[in-house]
């Protein structure tokens, strides 16, 4: 995972609903009204958070009927993870070396 696309993701987890939608779709696929009855914000306001997260590709969507069906794409999510947890401040205690 480059740099580019944790940033993308680190902004799009700027906001508190993208991240409880996030947490909600690890039970698994939900349908778009499932997810405006626990979010309890308005159709056009999930759609911008799903584009968001769909464009860092932490989201997938699938389309049936007039329905759409939203779940975690698990590849990104690991990979993000794997980032984050490569992340150890107890390694560096260098000084700097202009001193």
């Amino acid at each position: 995972m480059n740099i580019s696309q944790v940033s993308k993701i680190c902004k799009a987890l700027g906001e508190d609903n993208r991240v409880k939608i996030v947490e909600l779709l690890t039970d698994g696929e939900r349908c778009a009204c499932e997810l405006l009855k626990d979010l309890n914000i308005s159709q056009p306001t999930l759609s911008h958070h799903m584009k968001v997260l769909s464009e860092c590709d932490l989201i997938s969507t699938r389309k049936e009927g007039k329905w759409s069906y939203y779940s975690l794409d698990c590849k990104t999510l690991t990979a993000f993870r794997f980032f984050i947890a490569d992340l150890d401040c107890s390694k560096n205690k260098r000084r700097c070396s202009c001193q």
